[in-house]
């Protein structure tokens, strides 16, 4: 091969590749707390070749200086999605076959329902590849059987630790009682609950998709990668739940995994719109 083509060739493998995780990268945290940030850098970078082409060398240095400096700045601005993102690349299924999997799922849909019914609040966390109590306050270990008649037992309005959430780690329920992390959005509703914003803070911090139901209505929601989505039917929880922890759906290629991390197409805003009380 001469020497000129082989060249180009690694050029434009290189140049894909690049394009490809930039690309990627920008989908994956398109609606995360880091998106402003993103911006603001871009349009650093594009100022940054502009002062590189009209030659403006002092304003130029600053630039160069200040993108120098910014390596920790994206370390801690976005420790939460870089921190689920290679969660993602190396996360396996949460439970050992797909007959396992759904049985699961039925609990935690049984369990909402229920709650539903008799309008009983509820917040339950899945935990995935993240563990989930390097991120939560206290908890009390329970370590039992998941099961709809438990969690019922758990969130019942006069039990001592119904006002908390609770972590199910496959088909147990591993601590109750905890303090989920509240998120920090500003865009959301004032008058959205303090379990709504709990299961809202854990999905942007882990990979876990976070059950809530609603004590004032009886809605049941759910959140994951920082996104709520309201009033669920329990056909549509069954299905979210499904097609986030069932083995087939997910024995897909790296690039549909990558497409996974854009936002739910049913649910593109990042806004919540319905008012809602704990």
């Amino acid at each position: 091969m001469d020497w000129n083509l082989q060249t180009i060739w690694r050029c434009v493998v290189e140049i894909t590749i690049l394009a490809v995780g930039f690309y990627y990268a920008f989908i994956f945290m398109r609606g995360t707390r880091g998106w402003p940030v993103v911006i603001g850098f871009g349009v650093m970078l594009g100022i940054t070749l502009m002062t590189e082409v009209l030659e403006l060398k002092v304003l130029s240095f600053l630039l160069r200086t200040f993108f120098a400096f910014s390596a920790v700045a994206v370390l801690v601005i976005f420790q939460p999605e870089l921190r689920r993102m290679l969660a993602e690349l190396g996360n396996l299924p949460l439970f050992n076959t797909a007959r396992e999997q759904r049985e699961n799922i039925e609990v935690i849909v049984q369990a909402a329902e229920r709650f539903a019914e008799v309008r009983i609040g509820a917040l339950m966390a899945i935990e995935q590849s993240i563990q989930l109590q390097e991120v939560v306050e206290s908890g009390l270990i329970v370590n039992c059987e998941a099961t709809p008649e438990m969690l019922e037992t758990i969130f019942f309005p006069n039990n001592a630790i119904h006002d908390g959430g609770v972590i199910i780690k496959g088909d147990r329920i591993a601590y109750a009682a905890c303090i989920f992390p509240l998120t920090g959005r500003q865009d959301l509703n004032p008058s959205l609950g303090t379990r709504h914003r709990a299961a809202i803070g854990l999905s942007e911090e882990t990979d876990a998709v976070v059950v809530v139901v609603s004590e004032e209505s009886g809605a049941i929601s759910y959140a994951y990668k920082g996104h709520l989505v309201r009033g669920v039917t329990v056909e549509e929880l069954r299905a979210f739940l499904t097609s986030v922890f069932v083995k087939e759906t997910r024995s897909r290629s790296l690039v549909s995994r990558f497409r996974s991390w854009t936002i739910d197409p049913a649910n593109p805003a990042p806004t919540v719109t319905k008012v809602e009380n704990k």
